[in-house]
């Protein structure tokens, strides 16, 4: 697997301007302003690299567009997290075989972590036709090249081999709204869960430098944006490979003393590399949010070790006390797979004990999905599906449970509350802790402000209120 890290030159993206130069003057000479649509599958990193993606295809001259049907170009940024998710996007990919036939000039990109996978671009070569470009991550900031060489060759694309991982600044965005931003400070895993396909589609972990990421951030800021995510995959492993004496929380205490009035969150910790410096670094800050994403997965250590995780129940729940003991009021959110190869009842049972213990605001949860070409994969697996899904119930239940009476403390409280969007006739807002809550206000006054909101009631999921 490649280990290096390759930094794109200027003279390399003053080459890929070139092919937008190109491309918008083809459409010129048609007299046509052509329409691109981007459809995200996954987390976070997706939607901020189909940002880029949508950012590339405007200064291609595209407009984009919100549906697939006629557009001429349809991109689909994939994840390869769940079996799930792959199905789903196959199927939806086999159906846009009906809007190319009805607009035969359509192109049709596939990209992210399925297209990493060579299993998956062999499949999309023999039985996926239509598809005209597969790339996998490390060939996003060659989109334009790649949209030249379907038009003007008439050719089929396939840049899916392994190649070490890249970092390529400067690549346009095209941000969804005014009011939130997500950031990406790294790429790539060296965690190598045994259950994840991560390290291998999006390759080892290669962070961006300091200035590069402090620069964008005081950009938004200064832009106005109010709520900025930091993204990673480890975000706690940030700045190791750059030898540079600067960690994650060195970075986050940076961006936090940019002037103005933002909040600050980040996603995705490793419990093996989050520090009590961060914690210190968190509480020190006030707009960085107090609300902190530690994936766990399991409550068992037999179950972690297996899981290749690096860390023991006993750590985990060590970082989680000294957060609280910093910062009373944070909220902790986590990551569970329920069903992990071989995980017995008594290992299940662990896991409830921990939540329980914890008391987790939210939690993510999911029944283990074999992904090819893991570890994980070829490990004896002899619990019933039925069994899972029992077990995957019992889960909920309990953090339903402890979400309402957490949620019914909200009530009576005011909170601080940035105002975000609209659900029918109300409002919608996140706490600095994330959660959701629901209010009535006039948009055009309210949206993208910080406000005081006192908490009239609850439900599992989300909080109400009305604006003090």
């Amino acid at each position: 697997m490649e280990t290096r890290t390759i930094i794109i030159t200027p003279e390399q993206m003053h080459a890929q301007d070139g092919y937008c130069q190109r491309i918008r003057e083809l459409w010129s000479q048609r007299g046509i302003t052509p329409t691109a649509y981007v459809e995200t599958y996954g987390c976070q990193q997706n939607e901020a690299d189909s940002e880029q993606i949508r950012g590339l295809l405007e200064n291609c001259g595209y407009s984009i567009c919100n549906q697939a049907e006629g557009a001429d170009v349809v991109v689909f940024n994939t994840c390869a997290i769940r079996e799930h998710a792959e199905q789903r996007v196959f199927g939806n990919l086999g159906a846009l075989t009906h809007t190319k036939r009805r607009h035969p000039s359509q192109k049709i990109f596939l990209c992210g972590c399925m297209a990493g996978q060579e299993h998956v671009a062999q499949r999309i070569r023999r039985s996926y036709p239509h598809v005209d470009v597969c790339f996998n991550p490390h060939h996003l900031w060659q989109v334009p090249e790649y949209l030249w060489r379907v038009l003007n060759r008439k050719e089929r694309v396939f840049a899916t081999e392994e190649v070490p991982g890249v970092i390529a600044e400067g690549l346009p965005q095209r941000r969804e709204g005014k009011i939130k931003a997500w950031v990406s400070i790294m790429y790539g895993c060296n965690n190598f869960c045994s259950y994840c396909i991560v390290p291998y589609v999006r390759g080892r972990e290669r962070s961006r430098k300091p200035e590069d990421v402090i620069r964008e951030c005081r950009y938004l800021i200064e832009a106005g944006y109010k709520d900025i995510t930091l993204l990673g995959q480890n975000v706690n492993s940030y700045g190791k490979d750059l030898g540079l004496g600067v960690d994650f929380a060195d970075l986050l205490a940076e961006i936090a003393q940019i002037p103005g009035e933002f909040t600050l969150r980040f996603m995705t910790s490793h419990p093996k590399d989050a520090s009590f410096k961060l914690f210190d670094t968190m509480s020190k800050y006030p707009n960085i949010a107090h609300h902190f994403h530690l994936p766990v997965q399991s409550g068992n250590d037999r179950i972690l070790k297996e899981m290749n995780r690096h860390y023991d129940r006993a750590q985990y729940l060590k970082l989680v006390e000294y957060g609280r003991s910093v910062m009373p009021d944070i909220v902790f959110t986590s990551d569970i797979i329920v069903g992990f190869p071989g995980e017995t009842e008594e290992e299940f049972e662990d896991t409830l004990s921990l939540c329980d213990q914890v008391r987790y605001d939210a939690l993510f949860t999911f029944i283990y999905s074999p992904r090819k070409g893991t570890p994980a994969a070829s490990m004896p697996d002899p619990t019933p599906k039925e069994e899972k899904n029992r077990r995957f119930d019992r889960l909920l239940d309990l953090q339903n449970r402890i979400s309402m009476e957490k949620h019914r403390d909200y009530v009576g409280k005011t909170v601080r509350v940035l105002v975000d969007g609209t659900d029918g006739d109300l409002l919608t807002g996140r706490t600095d802790g994330g959660r959701l809550v629901r209010l009535p206000g006039d948009p055009e006054k309210l949206m993208g402000q910080f406000i005081p909101v006192h908490i009239t009631g609850c439900t599992t999921w989300s909080l109400t209120g009305e604006p003090v």
